[in-house]
């Protein structure tokens, strides 16, 4: 029997990267000779990439923004996060202990992130977490990236998981659809990085904390068939 697979977010699920994220980009504002952004200047896009984030840091300071200065930024940006990657970034309270409570039932366990993967496997390796996971899927892994259904089904084979047996933990409508398009049940956390709640994006079941995490798997129906 495939033991059952827990596929889970990384940036604003397992691990409270803020911090980290936010500080990087502001030395690549200062470097511009832009005023900084905060954490709540941020929002959602503290999961949605580097690219997007430098973009609303230009448009907040009504600066423009080519897609040539993009590119140079985003360049810039890669290796000055890497260096800081673990500095303040964390897993989220009771996440290391909800994975070892999965792991001791014989659950195998993965990441499935639109962080790019050695970045993904560079932060999991500071937290001493990487020997946890199965696979470690990152942005870059695969053609495609959640949404897609290939990047959560890529990383579930990868895993030496089956559709049927996995679950998905994620914190964006990026997490809930890229589940829903594989048809593999969701849980949406409340405490990751998005302007809306993680309710109204229609995942299965939502759990405010790692603790509950148990129990909101235990409730969920089979994977979604059709």
């Amino acid at each position: 029997m495939t033991a059952p697979l827990l596929v889970l977010d990384l940036d604003g699920t397992l691990v409270d990267t803020a911090a980290d994220l936010i500080a990087t980009l502001n030395l690549i504002l200062a470097g511009e000779g832009l005023r900084p952004m905060t954490r709540d200047d941020a929002g959602s896009l503290l999961g949605a990439g580097a690219r997007a984030m430098i973009e609303r840091g230009f448009r907040l300071n009504g600066a423009t923004l080519d897609v040539a200065t993009l590119d140079r930024l985003f360049a810039a940006y890669i290796p000055l996060y890497e260096a800081r990657i673990a500095e303040e970034s964390r897993p989220f309270p009771g996440a290391v202990e909800a994975l070892d409570r999965f792991a001791a039932a014989g659950w195998r366990l993965a990441i499935c992130t639109n962080k790019l993967e050695g970045l993904s496997r560079r932060l999991l390796d500071e937290l001493d977490l990487s020997p946890r996971f199965a696979a470690i899927c990152g942005g870059d892994t695969f053609p495609v990236r959640k949404p897609d259904a290939g990047h959560l089904l890529g990383t579930i084979a990868r895993a030496g998981g089956t559709r049927e047996t996995a679950v998905m933990v994620g914190d964006s409508a990026t997490d809930v659809n890229a589940a829903k398009n594989a048809r593999v049940p969701v849980v949406g956390v409340t405490f990751g990085y998005t302007d809306a709640p993680v309710a109204s994006f229609g995942p299965d079941a939502v759990i405010d904390r790692f603790d509950e995490l148990w129990n909101a798997v235990a409730s969920l129906p089979r994977a979604r068939q059709g």
